[in-house]
């Protein structure tokens, strides 16, 4: 009895103590067991029996925080998360044909010419039909399948949970529950999970990301180049959408893009706005299921000639012509601004090109099919006293430069200007070019060489050596001298008939814009060239002659011609009197040339005349010696 009552004791104080120890200890504490391994023998078994007793009260252990798990970011770095995935859409396609008008103006105008706006379509342009945005903005409206990357650090810990919008418009946060937020403002979304994940946890802070985005469905209909359903970015505009499916085709407009949304009509968008004034207000965002309609292309008017843009431009109803030329940017720099031309290519009116005044084009409504045609006002040859004069003066004059000076003005008045000649001038030599004088030196100067060549090729021909002068060595010396003579350029010099004793410059010459005048020191010598012994340029004795010169230089040889000397003056002019050539007088920088004979006479003197009277001064002699020698 007294040991029943004992178990009974020890049984009722070793429950209590059990109980005493579960509500004593924190949640997370464990009892010691007392059992201390399996391999324990008996004594030790009983040994614990004996001294199981009440534990005391343990200090509590440091506060956990709750931990919430998920699917973790695959995504590294603060950036790749934020960056929106292209959209899976195709490259446009090659650019878009040319419509029938386009051609006809192309033709009129006699180089390509398209539509305003066309140069987005073209295949290097591609990049342009994908956002550009790498940030999310905070106006955009969450949509199921996009993905957040959610981070909570305090009271409660999340490391980067991956969280996906459901079709319902909701994501579920372990431990919180879930979250509507389909539409949700990106810049709203913070707060509302916030809002959410504080019903049951206090002292948290919070980040949200975006980590993907789903993309949207848009189907783009109408006039398009490419038209069908697209999967786009789901920060995809209007246009990016109208240029992934290649824009408007060559039916389509760049002036009516319309979204629909829902069967409502949302943006009625002009391209226009966008390319001319940069002006992307009307370039709403999309949403998933939105349908754009591409509209057929209105007016069309084209623009050509001095403007800052030739293109074919599409105008609205009751626009004018003036308006289709500011979407031309306007007259160029080098417009006649004064007037313009109209043209109807349809042939609703048999005038032809009509001419309007400014005036008139701002009443004048653009008529579809219109040629709208500005005149450029230069590359028109004016009167001389409405040319611009620059003449630059060189060598023996007080002060040489380049001298503007009005229309008419004379030669004279433009020396006063230089400060006059200095006391070495020898004007006689003078060198006086002019632009359009060189320009028909050119033109007889060509004439000349094919005439000559054309002289030289069929001498073979009608010779009664034929056979002799038929030779490829013959050939080839007929193609080099032509060559030679092709490879000049003419000086424009002009040449004037001055006394050798001239103190002064031709007073009465009227200057030309570009001419250039240059007045040399007087020459000391007088040059012997060609068939002589000792060519070269002797002091300058007066009174001495030509033939003088000749002999000095140790006479004609006995291959040289001495009916065809002649002699280059230093006034650009040429003397060629035959035999009497050699009992003129010889003058300062005279060049006397002494040619070969070679039974070719007619020949030399073609080739003397066209290059003395042409190129003149000692260019004239050069060119023939060259030739010879």
């Amino acid at each position: 009895m007294i040991l029943t009552r004992s178990l009974l004791l020890s049984a009722t104080v070793l429950t209590i103590g059990l109980t005493i120890g579960l509500v004593a200890l924190p949640g997370h504490a464990q009892l010691a067991s007392p059992l201390t391994g399996a391999a324990q023998g008996d004594g030790a078994v009983a040994r614990a029996r004996t001294d199981v007793s009440v534990p005391s009260a343990a200090a509590p252990a440091p506060f956990q925080p709750a931990v919430i798990q998920g699917n973790r970011a695959a995504v590294s770095g603060p950036d790749a998360a934020a960056l929106p995935p292209r959209g899976d859409t195709p490259p446009p396609p090659h650019p878009v044909p040319a419509n029938e008008f386009e051609a006809y103006v192309s033709d009129v105008v006699g180089k390509p010419l398209r539509r305003f706006g066309s140069e987005l379509l073209l295949p290097e342009a591609r990049d342009y039909s994908t956002p550009v945005t790498t940030a999310i903005p905070d106006d955009y409206r969450l949509n199921p399948g996009d993905q957040l990357r959610l981070g909570l650090s305090g009271s409660v810990q999340a490391d980067d949970v991956l969280l996906t919008v459901d079709r319902d418009g909701r994501i579920f946060v372990p431990k919180v529950g879930a979250v509507t937020v389909g539409g949700v403002r990106f810049g709203d979304v913070h707060d509302v999970i916030a809002r959410q994940v504080g019903r049951q946890y206090r002292g948290f802070d919070l980040d949200v990301a975006v980590a993907r985005l789903k993309g949207l469905t848009v189907y783009v209909t109408g006039f398009a180049q490419r038209p069908g359903a697209y999967s786009v970015n789901s920060l995809s505009t209007l246009v990016n959408a109208v240029l992934a499916a290649g824009g408007p085709s060559e039916g389509g407009s760049f002036r009516s893009i319309q979204l629909r949304r829902n069967g409502q009509l949302v943006s009625d968008f002009d391209l226009y706005d966008l390319l001319l004034r940069g002006d992307k207000s009307g370039d709403a965002a999309l949403q998933n299921g939105d349908v754009i309609h591409i509209a057929p292309a209105g007016t069309q008017v084209a623009v050509i000639g001095s403007v800052n843009r030739e293109a074919i431009f599409e105008v609205g109803p009751n626009e004018t012509v003036d308006a289709a030329l500011r979407y031309a940017g306007g007259a160029s720099t080098v417009a006649d601004t004064g007037r313009l031309l109209l043209f109807d290519s349809l042939g609703r009116s048999e005038i032809g090109w009509q001419q309007l005044a400014p005036a008139d084009a701002t009443t004048r409504v653009a008529k579809r099919g219109d040629i709208i045609r500005v005149l450029s006002d230069i590359g028109i040859a004016r009167p001389l006293g409405q040319q611009p004069v620059l003449v630059t003066i060189s060598g023996e004059v007080t002060r040489p430069g380049r001298y503007y000076v009005q229309p008419g003005t004379r030669l004279a008045d433009v020396v006063s200007q230089a400060g006059g000649l200095t006391t070495d001038a020898f004007p006689y030599a003078s060198v006086i070019t002019r632009q359009s004088v060189k320009a028909q030196q050119k033109e007889s100067f060509d004439r000349a060489v094919k005439d000559m060549e054309m002289l030289l090729s069929t001498q073979p021909l009608v010779s009664v050596n034929r056979a002799q002068l038929a030779t490829p060595g013959n050939q080839a010396l007929i193609q080099s001298v032509v060559q030679k003579m092709q490879d000049r350029e003419p000086t424009g010099r002009l040449v004037f008939n001055l006394p050798v004793t001239a103190t002064q410059l031709p007073a009465d010459l009227v200057v030309e814009n570009n001419d250039a005048v240059f007045v040399p020191t007087r020459p000391v010598t007088v040059g012997v060239f060609g068939a002589v012994p000792s060519p070269a340029s002797f002091a300058y004795d007066a009174g001495r002659t030509i033939g003088d010169f000749v002999e000095t230089a140790g006479g004609i040889q006995k291959l040289g011609d001495r009916k065809e000397i002649f002699v280059v003056r230093a006034n650009g002019t040429v003397l060629a009197d035959g035999r009497a050539t050699l009992r003129a007088k010889a003058l300062p920088g005279d060049l006397v040339f002494v040619p070969i004979d070679a039974d070719r006479g007619e020949f030399w003197a073609r080739l003397r005349d066209i290059s003395s009277s042409l190129f003149g001064g000692f260019i004239g002699a050069a060119s023939v010696a060259a030739v010879v020698q």
